[in-house]
């Protein structure tokens, strides 16, 4: 999903949705559920096969080409494209295309086109019962419905249910782009975070959660790292204490994407430390461990955040040696 700003998440308090598969009010599989719906009939063709003979997807076709993927779309599958037609392309800033199409550029093109992809064959009927899905690429796209108007992303669906021998196609009137930018990149972007990146700097993780992960960062703000003890703070920062840094950190950090819908399912989630989090919901709040969940489903190139109001300490073993080194620092 394209990454909202942290600032306006902030703003919006929990944000935590129902499980996945849930939502209120939405149209019946016999209303029309988007401008121009087609209904599907016998695939004669693969994805790509389908794509090339409607003829208003030589864009996308071109894209799919130099990505290197006409294989993998031609294969079993089954898989649902959301389509960008040739007009939905020609809106994206002047020259983004042509340099999307460049050899160096492919990793990047395939990670777009892969984020128009979820994998299985979802019909309209059942588009319009999901959030949010899952796709090739690793992030989910949103799914809003508005009476007849669905949205993926922010892009119309235009036609849906296009029959293909590996799946199906829906017709979207914009590409949608996943988050580019790095969980380190983000929090370093958005101002809330300063005291969380110089710590992630003094420790020396910069490099790890710039990596490939997924990761889910449990993050707690400046106005979380202030509530800690006078003194606690800078005494972390501190050179001698950096494998102690690097236990809080390593503590806010899940080894795998874990959206909020999937949290709140959870008794506790695992962290990097190899110690797990209590997880505790209760009147609309959602507790890890001692801190609030405050702002959820961040998405990052290589995970996702969770804003939080609290540094969460270790253990009470961690707490207490915090304690005494603090006192140690004032000595």
């Amino acid at each position: 999903m394209l990454t909202t700003s942290l600032a306006l998440a902030l703003t919006a308090g929990l944000g935590i949705a129902p499980p996945t598969q849930t939502t209120a009010t939405k149209p019946t599989p016999t209303q029309s559920t988007t401008q121009s719906t087609t209904t599907a009939s016998a695939a004669t063709g693969t994805i790509v096969d389908t794509a090339v003979a409607a003829g208003s997807f030589k864009t996308l076709v071109a894209a799919v080409q130099a990505a290197g993927l006409v294989e993998t779309l031609s294969g079993k599958g089954p898989f649902t494209v959301f389509a960008p037609t040739d007009e939905a392309f020609a809106k994206l800033p002047a020259g983004t295309l042509e340099m999307l199409l460049k050899p160096e550029n492919k990793a990047k093109l395939a990670a777009i086109l892969t984020y128009h992809v979820v994998p299985g064959s979802v019909m309209a009927a059942d588009v319009v019962k999901l959030k949010n899905a899952g796709t090739a690429q690793g992030q989910r796209v949103d799914i809003k419905v508005d009476g007849a108007k669905v949205m993926v992303d922010g892009a119309n669906v235009v036609k849906t249910d296009i029959a293909c021998t590996n799946g199906v196609i829906h017709v979207i009137d914009s590409v949608i782009l996943p988050s580019d930018k790095t969980i380190v990149e983000i929090a370093a972007a958005n101002g809330s975070f300063n005291t969380l990146v110089a710590a992630v700097k003094a420790a020396g993780l910069v490099e790890t959660l710039s990596g490939k992960g997924p990761f889910t960062v449990l993050a707690p703000t400046d106005a979380a790292f202030a509530k800690l003890p006078a003194g606690t703070l800078e005494m972390l920062l501190k050179p001698e204490n950096k494998k102690q840094l690097v236990d809080i950190l390593s503590y806010h950090v899940v080894p795998t994407a874990a959206y909020a819908d999937q949290v709140v399912t959870m008794s506790e989630v695992p962290t990097v430390l190899k110690t797990p989090i209590k997880v505790t919901v209760k009147d609309g709040k959602v507790m890890l461990g001692t801190a609030t969940v405050v702002a959820t489903d961040i998405e990052a190139a290589n995970g996702v955040i969770h804003v939080v109001d609290t540094v969460i300490l270790p253990t009470p073993a961690n707490k207490a040696q915090v304690s005494v080194d603090t006192n140690s620092a004032k000595n």
